[in-house]
């Protein structure tokens, strides 16, 4: 077994190693997993050995985009849609299978879990491989899951150790629970394994604590930040329902740990990686020519990101926010002491979609 540091390895270096057929350790988005070439059964047979997988139970496989993705699984226009409001994520979707990997990674109903992530690593990976991999933690059968390499290499009996090829250690990685798992096989959804993400609908998850909320949070940012484009999130919700948590959430991911409600000013400003952070709080404000001194367009710039509490406030700026950022619509609703209804829409232009946004009657009044 070769082990090396994930700052200094190449990608021809892991290739090199699954196209013979080898088994790799590597970080994901969520804990550490065991990859191999998802088409060639020998390798797939060298990792269940591993782990001591009892046969016939399946193995889910990263895939690079949703070309590669529709390309293993069948995917009607219904299920496409909730897909890509999904994914990229830490998510597992469960769908019939087109027989197009080893035939060991899937149930016996011919159904296969598959992955698209918001981890570069991967997909990048992937995406030069040209096939998918697998995307199985890296721990044995009945074992929890390993988040360093060290710990997970502890575990291992000599024996199996020898099985591995090439180890990436990239130290320990964020305490991220593994993946939500979400059959679509079947005409009614079901949830077969909860992640961070507790998924209700399309747009939809629920939380039931700040540490959800925050999870949240992190995932739409990974999911619509832009280096070239400024984001912007628009928070909706009464009093209290977890607006400044899900701010704070974001800021998580910059370091940022000091980040409080601009009560008695209209925002604050913090400096991130590459760009800046601002947070408002628009609950003071009276009258949209207010926004005129606030001079919003200014700070729309690539990598800056803006987030508004009190989205209800903005009346027609959004208009100019749509037009120079990607803006995400968030809603949070009040269910009980400890439970939170979260949803969310992109307005205007994102990605391949175009949203129209209509203001609610409450906002039109």
């Amino acid at each position: 077994m070769k082990i090396i540091k994930h700052s200094s390895l190449s990608e021809n270096q892991i290739i090199a190693v699954l196209q013979k057929g080898g088994l790799v350790v590597s970080p994901s988005d969520t804990v550490y997993g065991l990859l191999v070439d998802a088409t060639n059964q020998a390798a797939v047979k060298k990792l269940i050995q591993l782990k001591n997988r009892p046969w016939g139970k399946p193995i889910s496989v990263f895939v690079s985009d949703f070309v590669q993705l529709r390309q293993l699984v069948r995917v009607d226009t219904k299920q496409l849609n909730l897909l890509k409001s999904l994914l990229p994520g830490p998510f597992t979707v469960i769908l019939n299978s087109k027989r197009k990997v080893c035939p060991l990674l899937e149930s016996e109903r011919k159904t296969l879990g598959v992955r698209l992530v918001s981890y570069p690593f991967i997909t990048d990976l992937i995406k030069k491989f040209g096939k998918p991999l697998t995307a199985t933690s890296a721990n044995l059968a009945g074992q929890p899951p390993h988040y360093s390499l060290v710990s997970f290499l502890k575990s291992l009996p000599k024996k199996k150790a020898e099985l591995i090829d090439l180890a990436i250690d990239a130290g320990n990685l964020p305490r991220n629970k593994t993946s939500t798992i979400i059959d679509l096989s079947a005409s009614s959804v079901k949830i077969l394994r909860q992640g961070d993400l507790i998924f209700q609908a399309q747009n939809r998850f629920i939380s039931y604590s700040p540490e959800h909320t925050q999870k949240l949070a992190q995932y739409l940012l990974k999911r619509f930040f832009l280096a070239d484009k400024p984001l912007v999130f628009i928070l909706k919700g009464e009093l209290g329902v977890g607006k400044t948590v899900f701010v704070k959430g974001l800021g998580k991911v910059f370091n940022l740990q000091k980040i409080i409600s601009p009560t008695f000013v209209i925002y604050y400003e913090y400096k991130i990686s590459k760009g800046k952070f601002y947070h408002f709080d628009l609950y003071q404000i009276e009258d949209e020519q207010d926004f005129t001194v606030l001079q919003i367009e200014k700070m729309l710039l690539p990598g800056n990101i803006l987030c508004f509490e009190w989205g209800e406030k903005m009346g027609g700026i959004i208009d100019l926010l749509i037009k120079k950022a990607t803006v995400v619509c968030v809603v949070m609703e009040y269910k009980s002491e400890k439970e939170r209804q979260i949803g969310y829409k992109v307005l205007g232009q994102n990605q391949n979609s175009k949203i129209k946004y209509q203001k609610s009657k409450k906002e039109k009044n």
